[in-house]
């Protein structure tokens, strides 16, 4: 599952896990995040943490409250990344970090890793 309000990055994300045989739900209102995870059940969710309305930070502390949800991976994205957002990110619960512009690389290592 892909949590993202900007349209290009995610279509970006999906067509990069697709082209690697994943199948993947878009989420483009974080809103909407947790009931589509409820619904859906991924392997994996990828968070932009930069969102209107709620941030990703937010989403994944309250996913990793939910025992249905806690124990899927989430990989957090962002732009803007200062000094101990990583470290942040991490401790809301988020068991990886990637950096926008993604390197298409090491998105892929980071999404086979975690599934």
């Amino acid at each position: 599952m892909v949590v993202e309000d900007n349209a290009l990055n995610l279509k970006l994300f999906c067509d990069l896990l697709r082209a690697h045989d994943y199948e993947t739900e878009a989420v483009s209102d974080g809103r909407e995040a947790l009931a589509t995870a409820r619904a859906f059940m991924p392997d994996l969710v990828i968070m932009d943490i930069q969102m209107p309305h709620v941030s990703g930070l937010e989403l994944i502390q309250a996913m990793k409250r939910e025992p249905a949800l806690a124990a899927i991976p989430i990989m957090a994205v962002t732009a803007y990344a200062a000094r101990g957002d990583e470290e942040r990110i991490r401790a809301a619960g988020a068991e990886a970090f990637v950096s926008k512009p993604i390197s298409v690389m090491r998105f892929v290592e980071a999404v086979e890793g975690l599934v």
